[in-house]
């Protein structure tokens, strides 16, 4: 294992320091808990928080920032957050509206951010919240029951985000939140697996010329190995499986959000995305939002996932080209 780092056992606290460093005119962290915090004046607006374990940067804590999530909370490496660091967030990030918390759909995330609900509700704080399952490469896996959280995750923050700082009240962002998340579907492949720092080997072994459909980024299993296909082979499969999932007809308009997982350079992501835009093409559909880069990742997992949301509706598009100002958007 080669990895730029000091004591592996501190490396989300040497993180957390080094991005609160980069990005002071931004973002803070919370004394004593891994919390990077908005550092904006507070407007008395509805708050947004999400997190979970760290060794997916740049999520959570690189979209804290105007326009987008006012704090977000950091576990250990592919570790849920502990309640008390939930609940510290939640105060710190709340602003007289109440406090929103978008949470991916792993057991241990939803178990800690209901727990700190809790908490925060019986310190008088109004809290409410939705889980993001939107990966649809398997229906339950090592961690969750029902479909994992994954890069469409960041889709959402982008959206609510926009609605907050529009003034929405907490019940409205609610009622967006949960009409929003059946319209976000993500699947995607790995070429290797990730490499826990304080475990110091990868997490599954790939061959050379192997690779596997629907990895979750813990390294779950995903749900077919083969030998290395070419882009468009791998863009093909995952397409159709969108396009299934969604009854994807002529005239529709979606998003398209081509995530790296941590170690796939640039370079392939944009052949990947060459060979998504001709499907996409073939299938007649209008594409008004395109990202690509590394948004959620699995450490040092290379691979790709691909997000498609479906826009309906107008305000969703603009949500999502409105401009935002954090480290990572």
């Amino acid at each position: 294992m080669k990895k730029i780092m000091n004591d592996a056992s501190h490396i989300v606290d040497d993180m957390l320091q080094g991005l609160a460093f980069m990005h002071d005119d931004l973002v803070e962290r919370l004394d004593g808990y891994d919390v990077i915090v908005r550092k904006a004046a507070k407007t008395g607006k509805v708050a947004l928080v999400s997190g979970g374990g760290s060794g997916h940067e740049p999520s959570h804590a690189g979209f804290v920032g105007e326009g987008m999530l006012s704090a977000a909370i950091c576990g250990a490496v592919f570790t849920s957050p502990t309640p008390d660091q939930i609940l510290e967030a939640i105060k710190a990030a709340d602003e007289g509206a109440g406090v929103f918390m978008i949470i991916k759909n792993y057991s241990g995330d939803i178990m800690n951010f209901e727990m700190a609900q809790e908490l925060a509700e019986m310190e008088g704080i109004d809290v409410a919240s939705v889980v993001v399952d939107d990966d649809i490469a398997v229906d339950n896996s090592l961690y969750t029951q029902g479909r994992r959280g994954v890069a469409g995750t960041i889709l959402v923050h982008k959206i609510l985000g926009h609605a907050a700082r529009q003034g929405k009240s907490l019940a409205a962002i609610k009622s967006l939140a949960d009409e929003l998340v059946p319209a976000i579907k993500t699947i995607g492949f790995a070429l290797s697996g990730a490499t826990v720092p304080e475990v110091g080997k990868p997490g599954f072994v790939l061959e050379d010329d192997e690779f596997e459909y629907g990895v979750g980024i813990h390294g779950e299993p995903g749900y077919r190995k083969e030998t290395l296909q070419p882009s468009a082979v791998l863009a093909k499969e995952l397409v159709d499986k969108l396009a299934d999932s969604f009854d994807m007809t002529a005239g529709q308009t979606y998003g398209v959000l081509v995530n790296g997982l941590g170690a796939t350079p640039l370079m392939e992501q944009y052949v990947f995305a060459n060979d998504v835009a001709k499907l996409l093409a073939a299938k007649g559909v209008t594409v008004s939002f395109k990202k690509i880069g590394d948004y959620m990742t699995s450490i040092d997992m290379a691979g790709l996932s691909l997000t498609l949301i479906k826009l309906d509706h107008n305000e969703w598009i603009e949500a999502l080209q409105s401009d935002v100002i954090t480290p990572a958007w």
